[in-house]
């Protein structure tokens, strides 16, 4: 517990971030017709690849076509 407490100013911000992620791939995703394999697979990555999934989402998943 004392872990959490002492690194709490530094986990709040990323706890933040990894959110605003989240939203905006899905966001993003549910805008899209066109995406580079199935949206399922897509929601899946996003929700459970924890900060690289949504990242991982925008570099490679979005069909530009």
């Amino acid at each position: 517990m004392e872990f959490i407490t002492n690194n709490l100013p530094l986990l709040i911000p990323i706890f933040i971030i990894q959110l605003a992620l989240i939203a905006f791939a899905l966001t993003d995703l549910a805008r899209r017709e066109n995406t580079r394999g199935p949206k399922w697979v897509w929601v899946l990555v996003i929700l459970f690849i924890n900060m690289i999934g949504p990242i991982v989402y925008f570099l490679v998943g979005r069909d530009e076509a």
